[in-house]
C-alpha cells in the first residue's frame, strides 16, 4: 500500500493477522522492506502466522518509495508516517511495537521511539563513519571471552586442544587495551531512548562486531538487555533465528 511522507509517496506491505498488537519493521541500511535475502518478508510471515499483524516499508529514496534517501539519522518522519499508515490500515490496533536491527535500531533510539508503544532494538549501530572498519573495542573482546569461559563447552574445547592458541593469544593481547570512550552517536541514542516511556528489549548478537561495539559503551546490567553469545548480525543460524523470533513474540505479548 502507498502512503505519504513530506510530499513523497512511500510504499509498505501489510502482513495481516487478527491480533490487536502489531509489529512495525524498520529496515536498516539501504535495504528494501523485503530485507536481505528476503529476511524481513520471512520474519513478517512468521510473526503474522502467530497472530500479530506486521507492517514493513521502504523509507524515502529506497526500494519502491519516492524521495531522497537521507540516511537513518534523518528517518524519523518516515518511521512516524509508516506507523500512522499501519494504524490507519488496521484501526483496531491498540498497541504497536517497532523492531529495528543495526542502524534501524539506532534510528528508533534517536527518534525516541517515533510514536511506537514498545521497542525491540537489535545490534544498534554506534560507529562514527570510518570507525566501522576498526577492530572490535577491547572491552567487547574481554566480555566475549568472559562469556565463553562461563560456557562449559568452550572450556572443554580449550582443555582438549580445540582452540587455536595463536588466535587466542592475539585476542588476549587485543583485550588488554584501554576502554574506548562512547561515540557521540551512542550518546545521542542513549539520550533518545531515555525519553521513551514504553517497554524496551535490546538484543545483541555476541559474534557481531556491530553488537560488540554497542556493548562496549552500554551497561551490561541493563535488565532490558539480552545477548545471544555466538549469533551473527542476522541471527542466521537456525537456533539463533528461533531465539530471535521468540524474543520478538515475547515483546509483542508483553503488555
Amino acid at each position: 500500500m502507498a502512503f505519504e511522507c513530506d510530499g513523497a509517496q512511500l510504499v509498505g506491505t501489510l502482513d495481516d493477522a487478527a491480533g490487536s498488537t502489531g509489529l512495525l519493521l524498520v529496515t536498516g541500511g539501504n535495504e528494501t522492506r523485503a530485507g536481505a535475502f528476503s529476511g524481513q518478508a520471512r520474519l513478517a510471515a512468521t510473526i503474522a502466522k502467530a497472530g500479530y499483524p506486521v507492517f514493513r516499508f521502504d523509507r524515502r529514496g529506497v526500494g519502491d518509495s519516492e524521495g531522497y534517501n537521507m540516511g537513518f539519522r534523518h528517518s524519523q518522519d518516515d518511521i512516524a508516517a509508516a506507523l500512522e499508515a499501519f494504524r490507519t490500515a488496521r484501526p483496531g490496533l491498540s498497541r504497536v511495537a517497532a523492531l529495528g536491527n543495526c542502524d534501524a535500531a539506532s534510528a528508533l533510539m534517536l527518534a525516541c521511539g517515533a510514536g511506537a508503544d514498545a521497542l525491540v532494538l537489535s545490534n544498534p549501530w554506534t560507529y562514527e563513519n570510518a570507525e566501522a572498519d576498526a577492530a572490535p573495542p577491547p572491552e567487547a573482546i574481554r566480555a566475549r571471552y568472559w562469556q565463553k569461559l562461563k560456557n562449559p563447552r568452550e572450556v572443554w574445547r580449550l582443555l582438549t586442544g580445540g582452540v587455536d592458541i595463536g588466535k587466542l593469544v592475539r585476542g588476549l593481547r587485543a583485550a588488554s587495551g584501554p576502554t574506548a570512550a562512547p561515540s557521540g552517536l551512542a550518546d545521542e541514542m542513549a539520550q533518545g531512548l531515555d525519553k521513551f516511556g514504553g517497554k524496551v528489549r535490546i538484543l545483541v548478537a555476541g559474534a557481531d562486531r556491530t553488537g560488540q561495539a554497542f556493548l562496549s559503551g552500554w551497561d551490561r546490567k541493563d535488565p532490558r538487555l539480552s545477548i545471544r553469545i555466538d549469533a551473527d548480525h542476522a541471527y542466521s543460524g537456525d537456533e539463533d533465528q528461533q531465539w530471535f523470533v521468540e524474543q520478538v513474540l515475547a515483546a509483542l505479548a508483553d503488555e
